[in-house]
């Protein structure tokens, strides 16, 4: 358990879908966790799957399907290097006009044992981005974030809020 945290439920599991409003076009889906600000209420994540759907194999065109799965709202696709970023996925597919090859970047779904957790939403909402590249139809991302819900002590549910809201 990280200091200054209690944690208040069970494990649970949240579903959640991006679609895109037109083929390669960046979309973001807001998933409200219902978290009690009042009551200083955090979610701590412990693991996140991603799963997008394929990119189509377009003769000759480079295609892919991009996520990512972030804390705070943003306007691109991100990488595991932004700190709000807790899961990317990106499937792609490198079409030379002979030959095919799919190729996958995972952002690590399901942390090692050793980890207590893969991060911490400390605002209310979080949040799931897709863009596809070269693509003929719309695509779509789903997935599950597992995680409890944990009150923090003041000093501490302060600080993780400003660091949230800050770094977005």
């Amino acid at each position: 358990m990280p200091t200054g945290l209690k944690q208040t439920s069970s494990v649970v599991a949240i579903g959640f879908s991006a679609d895109e409003p037109g083929a390669n076009t960046f979309a973001q889906s807001q998933i409200d966790l219902n978290l009690s600000p009042l009551d200083r209420e955090v979610f701590v994540v412990l693991a996140v799957n991603l799963n997008p759907y394929f990119p189509d194999n377009v003769v000759g065109t480079d295609t892919q399907v991009a996520t990512s799965l972030t804390t705070t709202s943003q306007t691109a696709v991100q990488e595991l290097s932004n700190s709000n970023c807790l899961a990317s996925a990106v499937l792609g597919i490198q079409d030379d006009g002979i030959t095919a090859v799919g190729f996958q970047e995972l952002g690590l779904e399901t942390p090692p044992a050793t980890l207590e957790y893969i991060g911490i939403v400390a605002t209310n909402d979080f949040f799931v981005q897709i863009k596809g590249t070269g693509n003929a139809g719309l695509k779509r991302v789903h997935g599950k974030l597992y995680g409890y819900r944990a009150t923090a002590s003041a000093d501490i549910f302060a600080a993780l809020v400003q660091s949230e809201v800050l770094s977005a």
